[in-house]
């Protein structure tokens, strides 16, 4: 079983934990630079993941997060549905609380559709 790191970002999205790879150095830097706010450095990493082949849940989740805080919800959307499509996996949270990684797409998906209704009713 796979374990990864979460950490709490953004209080617009703190319901959410956001992974950390500790087996790839990119996915290290990439949890770096989402916490620094880094968030164009943190998706160059996490592509050049993806493109090599990744397909890691805390590399998804990451990625998923930095797109949906840039405003891509779509992307951040397909990326959650292409975890949730993957074998589950645990990740130990930065309180060192165990939360799987279905779960936390769940709550990215939730988020996602919650930010939408919103802005359709802010209008």
């Amino acid at each position: 079983m796979r374990i990864g790191t979460l950490v709490l970002l953004a209080p617009a999205l703190a319901a959410m934990g956001f992974a950390a790879s500790a087996n790839a150095q990119d996915a290290q830097y990439a949890h770096a630079a989402i916490e620094a706010g880094k968030l164009p450095q943190a998706e160059r990493a996490l592509e050049r993941d993806t493109r090599a082949g990744s397909r890691e849940p805390q590399v998804l989740l990451n990625l998923a997060a930095v797109y949906a805080m840039t405003d891509r919800p779509d992307a951040a959307r397909a990326l959650y549905t292409r975890v949730l499509a993957g074998e589950d996996a645990s990740l130990l949270m930065q309180s060192d609380q165990v939360a799987r990684a279905h779960d936390v797409a769940r709550r990215g998906l939730r988020m996602l559709d919650r930010s939408g209704t919103q802005q359709l009713t802010a209008r």
